[in-house]
């Protein structure tokens, strides 16, 4: 996702063409999915923030979790309306529209839902500017063994290393722990690890740090060894597992 230049928003099926076109795209997502099965198990209750087309909503419910999601883009929305309507019909899936502000306002004023799993796939959290209101509407969410899995811009992917725009940043990485470059939708922001993890903060703990692959991807990238920079540089997303602050920690 090279960053820097103003680019047109994609949304819909549109979207769903572009995000599904390339097979890392598609290993990147299957890998998140089944991370979130593994989490959260049959019956559990997730809720999707930044749904997008409701791809991931639909897969979740056809495999037995009842499922809230929202996104902000209304154009977004609509496709998801149609493309799971048997499953919002039948009660497995809710969609949640409106602006960001009131999506915030809302939940933080209601709470109660005891969600098991938050997910957001595909860096939603990237465009968030103030992450730590939303890892507070994400408590209020959640119920006390509430956890939070989050696939997010990997800041030291190897592969951005060719992009002057990544250069530039690097030292605003280094100094500031994060830095943001112009997109589509929002400005697109990087943030180093610890830095995810001080916007989780008092809410959250950043549980674990895991490969944006499928589990038998980075061996084969690696040879067979786990070295840590390896680990953190050759895949372009990182998934990252948060659990509620006063369970077990």
């Amino acid at each position: 996702m090279p960053g820097g230049t103003s680019q047109r928003v994609i949304t819909g099926a549109e979207y769903v063409q572009q995000i599904t076109a390339l097979e890392s795209d598609r290993r990147a997502r299957a890998a998140f999915l089944d991370l979130a099965l593994q989490i959260a198990p049959p019956g559990a209750a997730l809720f999707d923030f930044g749904a997008g087309p409701g791809i991931d909503a639909r897969f979740y419910a056809e495999h037995d979790r009842s499922v809230v999601a929202y996104d902000v883009d209304a154009k977004m929305c609509e496709f998801f309306a149609e493309h799971c309507r048997d499953l919002i019909a039948a009660g497995s899936v809710t969609l949640e529209t409106g602006t960001y502000p009131d999506f915030l306002a809302r939940h933080r004023a209601d709470g109660g839902r005891a969600i098991d799993l938050v997910t957001s796939n595909f860096a939603p959290l990237n465009l968030i500017g103030d992450l730590s209101e939303l890892f507070a509407t994400f408590h209020a969410l959640t119920g006390p063994s509430g956890r939070v899995l989050a696939s997010v811009l990997n800041p030291y992917f190897i592969g951005d290393l060719r992009y002057g725009w990544w250069w530039r940043n690097a030292p605003r990485l280094w100094w500031n722990g994060r830095y943001s470059v112009l997109g589509a939708q929002a400005p697109i922001i990087r943030r180093r690890l610890a830095d995810f993890a001080a916007q989780g903060a008092p809410y959250f703990k950043l549980e674990r740090v895991i490969r944006g692959l499928p589990s038998n991807e980075t061996q084969q990238l690696i040879g067979g060894q786990r070295h840590s920079w390896m680990y953190m540089t050759t895949c372009r997303f990182l998934f990252l597992l948060f659990q509620k602050r006063g369970f077990g920690n």
